[in-house]
């Protein structure tokens, strides 16, 4: 039987204490660094705030003796590469840690390569290894779907996913696991794992980042190294941007930095082949659309 309302009653969590609580936590604070540091992702933003909501309001129940059932920790984050996902893991960590639901606000990311071993009897050590120096705090395992191989009958993957299996269950109070990778991969991953699928209750999906987007990191990334674009170098990144998206190997803000990386290259040999007499500050800090239309991606 259900208990009446007003058996409640005498839990009430006043607003001072939940919002000392709150506080207490920092969580706010870890938000708005998510939002600021971030650009773009909002649905990614949007879910994170939710798993926060959920994760202190479960602590604030537990606080009054409610009875709740532990919420599940274990997360997916899908999506391509460069979109924020180990920023966003590493922000998981300290809300995890900051609402006491692990030891400490470490991430520990490893692969395949981490995990399984090459030869009979070496997969085990090593994988057990890894989740001991995890343990206290939270796993990402990237493209996680490379620890199955069924076409493979001599790999040892499915060796150390049964491990893995195993301490999500019985230690899950212990260590959060953060599986990621492609999404299309990944669902074959969970299809071909059901008992790790169940387990893992809190599925991120990354969006890739649109052209816009895309700039404004560029342009983030040059600022921080006393960099800017001219107009016309702008309007030659978005040109770069619509091409290289359509090439093997799109790795989104990661591609933006490798970019950016090499223009800056372009603009010291531009600089150095000049032979200017004087240099201004303008000069050194001044990426032009030569920079960024000398890459190989326009030769085509």
């Amino acid at each position: 039987m259900k208990e009446p309302l007003t058996h409640y009653k005498h839990l009430k969590v006043g607003p001072t204490s939940q919002q000392e609580e709150y506080k207490n936590t920092q969580i706010q604070s870890l938000l708005d660094q998510l939002e600021s540091e971030l650009v773009g992702l909002r649905p990614v933003k949007q879910r994170i705030k939710e798993i926060a909501a959920l994760l202190l309001v479960h602590r604030l129940r537990k606080n009054l003796g409610l009875t709740s059932s532990s919420p599940g920790l274990h997360m997916s984050f899908t999506g391509s590469p460069g979109t924020g996902k180990t920023t966003v893991a590493e922000k998981m960590a300290d809300i995890l840690y900051r609402l006491n639901y692990i030891n400490k606000a470490q991430l520990l990311t490893v692969t395949r390569d981490d995990l399984v071993g090459q030869y009979i009897g070496h997969t085990a050590p090593k994988t057990k290894q890894v989740l001991k120096n995890a343990m206290g705090g939270v796993l990402f395992i990237d493209e996680a779907y490379y620890l199955y191989k069924p076409d493979n009958e001599r790999d040892y993957g499915s060796e150390a996913i049964e491990i893995i299996l195993q301490v999500m269950e019985n230690r899950r109070d212990e260590l959060v696991m953060i599986f990621a990778g492609y999404k299309e991969k990944m669902d074959k991953f969970y299809e071909s794992n059901p008992g790790l699928s169940s387990r893992v209750a809190n599925h991120v999906d990354f969006p890739d980042y649109t052209a816009e987007e895309l700039v404004s990191i560029g342009k983030l990334l040059l600022d921080e190294q006393q960099y800017v674009l001219t107009p016309q170098a702008e309007e030659a990144l978005y040109r770069y941007i619509d091409r290289r998206r359509q090439l093997p190997h799109f790795a989104n803000a990661r591609s933006m930095r490798n970019a950016l990386d090499r223009a800056r290259m372009r603009q010291a040999n531009r600089i150095f082949s000049s032979n200017q007499e004087i240099l201004t500050k303008l000069d050194l800090v001044t990426i032009k659309a030569e920079d960024i239309l000398k890459s190989r991606i326009f030769e085509s």
